[in-house]
């Protein structure tokens, strides 16, 4: 875990400069036990959901608007 000593903080991986020191004081801070992942991927039911609900609102959205012409 990336620890400050001058600051007395936490310090994220994403908020440390390029070269590994602290944003805040500019001091060095040890990141060798830091292990950094790539970003997963989003599973197959959330695409799933999202195509759902794109079709469901796209449908209502016809529905919208043949209701609106028959108003007329």
């Amino acid at each position: 875990m990336p620890w400050c000593d001058s600051c007395d903080a936490y310090r994220a991986p994403t908020v440390l400069t390029e070269n590994g020191h602290c944003s805040t004081c500019d001091s060095e801070v040890d990141v060798s036990d830091v292990k950094v992942t790539a970003p997963t991927k989003a599973p197959w039911h959330f695409w799933l959901m999202v195509i759902a609900l794109v079709l469901y609102l796209g449908w209502r959205l016809i529905e919208g608007f043949l209701w609106l012409f028959a108003q007329f």
